[in-house]
């Protein structure tokens, strides 16, 4: 009997451990559920909802990826809601250019993001020529809404990770929110701007107020002496909007003004915002001061105002007698990459790129593999050369970003357009009259032209980074070493911060002189065979291109009309035939750059508009009438 007793005791016992056991991985499979459920799992994570942000969603919902747009506010272009600080856009709103072309019309439109909708140009919410800042995210969230975009707003990124290794499905990231949510992604976009402000640590820096909390009530300045630090696009628009109510205004900085008139950059000092420049000149008692910031001393006198030293001066630097009432600071603003760990923090670049950080030519992290930047904080790349840090350039960058990315991780190939070799110079004439991504990113964006002499025909790719010419083929899946390289530029030696861009020879309309354009004009690179280039041109800080066999420079024009069959298109097709060896001629309508008798209603160039019989508009006596008939 005690034996019945003891073998029903250890089944009981079996049976209630069975038990347990299946309880328990039925609560642990609860758990991974949850913690499953709770877990977002996207290709790409793409960090901010302001103009880089939704642009390069707009690309990737295009191409039907699986991705999400992370916005730490409750609204698009949240920075907009701020700065600038006195409400008025620098960016230029050109609502009409006489021409009905919109590609060309986007030379000209700074604020527009790229897309398919028409209604969605900025021409259409604003008729200021430099708009209130009011409007962006007004347009903006229209942009998003109109589009469809898949934007979660109230989500702060935090503790953004680089995983030791990929997951089963190839995510490499991860991240949280401030609800502790877990994300992973196989493609990290950060599109999260500039927006630290830039706050150096001289002595008495913390009796200075920043441009991001300065009052924009004038009454505050009434009757008051006041210091900006900085030279730049913020510190003059903060002296001009209080001079009208300031005993005066001194601005101090390491250098003289660089004025975007002479360095062609429009990130320098714009002329809108540089009247105190007149009352300096013109000795109205507003001043320009030079001085090395970080020797800076500032102290709080007995009398409550403040007085300003240099410590080891090296400028000769003499302080005004007279003591500030309010000292404030504009030195604009460096990247905050305080959401990520070690392990995915970018590096930074170096020198005056410090802010930025450091990304190879191809939008990629440095030191962190899968992590891109797009929009501001991306401009490391061409920064004080052509237009990436602002809308009407980084529109264009992250259209590149998205057709490398496309090639890297989908395979699909960098679009082009095939044509037969006889319409080159129809193409190219076009094209240089018309396309906006190398005007606005110009001498960093370019169209190249592969020739294929086997079809008698040439590929043309649209955009492409001038820099990344030599990995044409690994970077778009597209084979040809025989090119043509479009580019458009200015003269090197006619942008700098302290040039005399405004002398009286400084525009040609000797044909023999096409190389010595100042202006922005079309330069054709001709490379018999890149492969055995050596990268030895120079474009730039890290930046090179191989040595072209030959090179041809397009004429400038007054209103860059490149359509004047003598000064223009016959020069363009006597190079392309001497590099080609052979005839490109057929009969063509000029204006549509397409073979006579095909229907080209869709693409009008602007330069056949009706002209007056003289095609351009020079000032001086030496630029001779010009024919206009092509």
């Amino acid at each position: 009997m005690a034996v019945v007793v003891l073998k029903a005791w250890r089944l009981n016992n079996r049976l209630a451990l069975l038990a347990g056991l299946v309880l328990l991985h039925c609560t642990w499979a609860q758990d991974e559920q949850r913690r499953e459920t709770s877990t977002t799992m996207l290709d790409y994570c793409v960090i901010g909802a302001g103009p880089s942000g939704l642009q390069m969603a707009y690309f990737l919902q295009q191409s039907r990826r699986n991705y999400l747009v992370f916005e730490k506010s409750n609204m698009t272009g949240h920075f907009f809601s701020k700065y600038p600080k006195h409400r008025q856009l620098i960016s230029i709103n050109k609502r009409h250019t006489g021409q009905q072309n919109p590609e060309f019309n986007l030379r000209h439109d700074w604020n527009s993001l790229l897309s398919h909708e028409p209604s969605l140009l900025f021409k259409h919410f604003s008729q200021d020529y430099y708009p209130h800042a009011d409007t962006m995210p007004t347009y903006l969230e229209a942009y998003r809404t109109k589009l469809g975009l898949k934007v979660q707003f109230d989500t702060e990124v935090t503790n953004v990770q680089k995983l030791t290794e990929e997951t089963v499905q190839g995510h490499r990231f991860s991240f949280r929110d401030q609800r502790e949510r877990l994300y992973l992604c196989k493609v990290l976009i950060a599109a999260n701007g500039m927006s630290k402000p830039n706050i150096p640590t001289f002595a008495g820096s913390d009796l200075t107020v920043g441009y991001e909390d300065v009052s924009t009530d004038i009454e505050d300045f009434e009757a008051k002496t006041v210091l900006v630090l900085g030279r730049g696009n913020s510190a003059f628009e903060t002296a001009n909007h209080i001079s009208s109510a300031t005993n005066y205004v001194h601005l101090l900085a390491s250098s003289p003004p660089r004025f975007a008139w002479s360095t062609h950059y429009v990130g320098d000092l714009r002329a809108i915002n540089n009247d105190l420049l007149d009352h300096y000149q013109l000795k109205s008692l507003d001043g320009l001061l030079e001085a090395d910031l970080r020797e800076l001393k500032i102290v709080r006198t007995p009398s409550g105002k403040i007085a300003v030293h240099v410590i080891n001066d090296t400028y000769n630097y003499v302080p005004p007698e007279d003591e500030y009432d309010t000292v404030i600071r504009c030195l604009g603003f460096t990247y905050d990459d305080t959401m990520f760990t070690e392990s995915a923090r970018p590096e930074r670049g170096a020198g005056r790129k410090r802010k930025f950080p450091l990304i190879n030519g191809d939008y990629e992290s440095a030191n962190v593999p899968g992590m891109y930047f797009v929009g501001a904080a991306s401009h490391s790349l061409d920064f004080r050369k052509a237009a990436g840090g602002f809308i009407h350039g980084f529109r264009y960058a992250a259209r590149v970003l998205h057709r490398l990315l496309e090639f890297r991780y989908h395979g699909v190939q960098w679009p082009s357009v095939r044509r037969p070799l006889a319409e080159l110079v129809d193409t190219m004439v076009r094209r240089i009259n018309e396309a906006s991504g190398i005007y606005q990113m110009h001498n960093f964006l370019s169209e190249v032209v592969i020739i294929d002499r086997r079809t008698m025909e040439f590929e043309m790719l649209e955009e492409y980074p001038l820099s990344l010419v030599t990995e044409l083929t690994e970077r778009t899946g597209r084979d040809g070493s025989e090119l043509f390289v479009v580019v458009m530029k200015y003269h090197p030696d006619f942008s700098g911060p302290r040039l005399d861009t405004f002398h009286s020879q400084r525009s040609t309309a000797d044909l023999d002189k096409a190389h010595l354009s100042n202006f922005l004009h079309p330069v054709i690179y001709y490379y018999k065979d890149t492969s055995q280039g050596k990268k030895t041109r120079e474009l730039g800080e890290d930046r090179s291109l191989p040595q072209p066999t030959r090179e041809h420079h397009v004429l400038e024009d007054f209103l860059t009309r490149w359509t004047s069959k003598r000064l223009h298109v016959e020069p363009l097709r006597k190079f392309l035939e001497s590099c080609l060896q052979m005839s490109l001629r057929q009969p063509t309508n000029q204006c549509t750059g397409r073979p006579s008798g095909r229907n080209n209603a869709s693409s009008v160039s602007p330069g056949c508009a009706p002209q007056s019989p003289r095609e351009s508009h020079f000032t001086h006596t030496h630029h001779a009438s010009r024919d206009v008939d092509i």
